[in-house]
């Protein structure tokens, strides 16, 4: 276990460079907008896009009667795309959860489901400024699904990852990372809940050089549903995940945990 972790750090590492030197300036190639938690989203649309690269397609968004957002990956004439929106206001320190309807757990190798922020280019640059909860073997099936990464505020700082196991008894899950000017919580909950119980997942990310390692500006959070280097699913399935609710709490209105 302990060589398949140090294996799947490195893997994630060049993979999540990779991921960012695409995904900056690909923000503007949006070209529809969702309402979805109270919040306006852009909808990505393009070609050959990062990260990936995969084909992104709005039909792969949309928020149903109940105000549901689904994202899926799917295949139309022999071709797969992915879905992505990114929220057009930048929300700051705060706790930012995310009720979750899918199996995570059971996601093939090639699928990856991310929930984070990401820097505009007035911000920061290619691997910086970002949090991200990610679900994701990134090509390896026996690789550990969950992934909590921190990048930094400052450029030559590395960034700080985290991976764990986990099996799921339904699709209901809540995702939440809590971010403060000195530290980050993120947390990984069985169930649609405010509270902490039936975690399954948690690192507080709590660092020495807190500027330099903590992004300090308020960002944009993104989310999107996608093929990992652009490989189809090896089962040959298409995926939906459905984010049922998405709140944001500003950090002097957070409950103490």
């Amino acid at each position: 276990m302990k060589n398949l972790n140090k294996r799947v750090c490195i893997h994630i590492c060049i993979t999540v460079l990779f991921i960012s030197s695409q995904v900056l300036g690909l923000v503007s190639a949006h070209s529809d907008t969702i309402k979805f938690s109270g919040y306006e989203w852009e909808v990505k649309s393009g070609e050959k896009l990062g990260p990936g690269p995969n084909s992104w397609k709005p039909s792969n968004v949309s928020v149903d009667d109940k105000g549901c957002l689904h994202l899926k990956i799917s295949k139309v004439d022999g071709v797969w795309s992915c879905g992505e929106v990114a929220m057009t206001k930048r929300l700051g320190f705060g706790t930012y959860q995310f009720q979750i309807a899918g199996r995570i757990d059971q996601f093939d190798k090639n699928i990856v489901l991310g929930i984070f922020n990401y820097p505009t280019p007035d911000v920061g640059s290619d691997g910086m400024d970002e949090i991200d909860i990610e679900f994701a073997h990134w090509g390896i099936p026996d690789a550990p699904i969950g992934n909590y990464t921190i990048w930094p505020a400052k450029k030559e700082v590395k960034q700080t990852s985290h991976v764990f196991k986990f099996n799921l008894k339904d699709e209901l899950t809540t995702q939440r990372f809590i971010w403060k000017s000195k530290s980050i919580l993120c947390q990984s909950l069985r169930g649609h809940r405010d509270d902490d119980k039936e975690e399954f997942g948690r690192w507080l990310f709590e660092p020495k050089e807190t500027n330099d390692r903590i992004p300090q500006q308020p960002l944009p959070v993104l989310l999107n549903l996608w093929l990992f280097e652009g490989h189809p699913p090896s089962d040959g399935k298409e995926v939906e995940i459905v984010i049922k609710n998405f709140k944001f709490t500003p950090e002097q209105q957070s409950v103490s945990r």
